[in-house]
C-alpha cells in the first residue's frame, strides 16, 4: 500500500530543518512528547549526512482486530539514512519502519526541499504486511498509524523552531 504524506516548515531553510530532524535531542523529547513508554535514539553522522536510528515502544494506535495480534503495545524501529546536501542544498533518506517482532514495515523516501521561505517535507513510501488473507486489510491500519505519528513529530518540530 502507498503511503504519501508531505508538510511544509514555514521560515526554516533546508539546513535548519535537516539540523533538527537530526539533533538526538530533538527526536528523544518527540519521543516523549509522542506518549512513547520506552525509546532509544541514536544519530551517527556519516560524512554529509547522518542515520537516525529510533527504537521506541508506544501503545498500539491501531482497531482492536490487529491489537490481537501485536498486543496493547508495538516495538517500533525507524531508520532513517539521511544523504549529503544536493547542489540545491535538498536532502533526500532512505527511511523504513518496522514493527519489531510482526511482519509489518514501511520503505520509502524522504525529501527535504528548498520553497521559497519554507522547506517541504515529504515521505513516499510502501507500506507491507505479510500475513496471509488479512494483511491488506491491516496495511491501512499500520500507515494511518505510521502517518499520525509522522505528523505529531512534524507538528512538534514546528513548534520547535
Amino acid at each position: 500500500m502507498k503511503l504519501t504524506e508531505s508538510f511544509s516548515y514555514e521560515g526554516a531553510d533546508v539546513a535548519t530543518v535537516y539540523g533538527l530532524i537530526t539533533d538526538q535531542a530533538f527526536r528523544t523529547e518527540s519521543c516523549a512528547n509522542q506518549g512513547a513508554h520506552e525509546y532509544e535514539v541514536t544519530v551517527e553522522e556519516s560524512g554529509d549526512g547522518a542515520t537516525v536510528t529510533v527504537i521506541r515502544t508506544q501503545d498500539a494506535d491501531l482497531p482492536d482486530f490487529v491489537k490481537k495480534l501485536t498486543g496493547s503495545t508495538v516495538k517500533v524501529k525507524q531508520t532513517e539514512v539521511w544523504s549529503g546536501p544536493d547542489a540545491s542544498g535538498n536532502r533526500t533518506a532512505d527511511v523504513k519502519v518496522s514493527i519489531i517482532g510482526q511482519p509489518a514495515e514501511m520503505t520509502g523516501k524522504a525529501k527535504l526541499v528548498a520553497d521559497g521561505a519554507a522547506t517541504s517535507f515529504s515521505l513516499d513510501g510502501d507500506v507491507k504486511v505479510s500475513i496471509p488473507f488479512i494483511g491488506k486489510k491491516i496495511e491501512p491500519e499500520v500507515a494511518k498509524a505510521i502517518r499520525s505519528s509522522l505528523r505529531e513529530e512534524v507538528e512538534y518540530g514546528q513548534a520547535k523552531l
